[in-house]
């Protein structure tokens, strides 16, 4: 088996190390990240500025990009024989319900299955993210069963997993994405020199976080595997759509 291992951190980040480690035990491993951490990045690309690649002393590669560009390279330019799985963790932080949609992480993932591979997200979830051991073994696992159990073609999966020891993981479950309330507004400060800066606030508190969903199983000690769909079609919307916009006159 054949994978493209990446991540939203940084190519010198704790969590690709300890994933890079369990998966060498069964498979051929190239990792392609971002040169630094950037967390948040989404599916963003860099188009203005030229992509290069630099191989560090532990054969790692490291971009200049963010984590989407680190898979496309990766699959378009890099590797050869192409990969059979892109891989993206471990992050440094949960990937719940709203989370994937400006995760780098998720993106790294969604990347490569735009370019036809299958595709999983790993996170650890906590407060001092400890534990990587824990979610390198857990995505292990779930990745030897996708090898005979494969996704269809415009899925992702999204694991996260508990900051806890393996022995005091309660086991896996299959979830549906949560969500927030909306984040804490900006912080308004000023630089040593007086001018006008501004940071992100907190994220939101959860809101949707019922049984069945991603943050109910890892705040009751289960690691959460979501599948995540590609196409963002709401189909439930396009027959009433029809309908009104029959009416509309140009």
């Amino acid at each position: 088996m054949n994978i493209l291992l990446s991540n939203d951190d940084g190519v010198h980040a704790l969590g690709i190390k300890v994933l890079h480690q369990e998966l060498v035990k069964f498979a051929e491993v190239t990792v392609i990240a971002p040169d630094r951490n950037c967390s948040g990045a989404s599916n963003s690309l860099t188009l203005l500025n030229p992509l290069r690649a630099q191989t560090l002393d532990n054969g790692f590669i490291s971009v200049n990009g963010t984590p989407t560009d680190s898979v496309h390279l990766g699959i378009s330019q890099l590797m050869d024989p192409l990969p059979d799985l892109v891989v993206a963790g471990i992050n440094n932080g949960a990937n719940l319900g709203d989370d994937v949609l400006y995760s780098g992480t998720v993106a790294a993932a969604t990347e490569g299955r735009h370019m036809g591979m299958p595709a999983i997200a790993v996170s650890l979830v906590g407060k001092h993210e400890q534990h990587y051991q824990t979610a390198a073994i857990v995505a292990a696992q779930l990745i030897k069963r996708l090898q005979q159990h494969p996704l269809p073609a415009d899925q992702i999966i999204n694991l996260n997993v508990p900051d806890v020891a393996i022995e005091d993981l309660k086991g896996i479950r299959v979830t549906r994405l949560g969500n927030r309330h909306k984040a804490e507004t900006m912080k308004k400060t000023q630089d040593p020199w007086r001018r006008d800066i501004y940071w992100y606030g907190s994220l939101g508190q959860e809101q949707d976080a019922g049984e069945g969903t991603d943050f109910h199983a890892v705040a009751n000690g289960y690691a959460s595997v979501t599948p995540l769909t590609v196409d963002m079609t709401a189909y439930k919307s396009m027959e009433q759509m029809t309908e009104w916009m029959s009416e509309l006159t140009l």
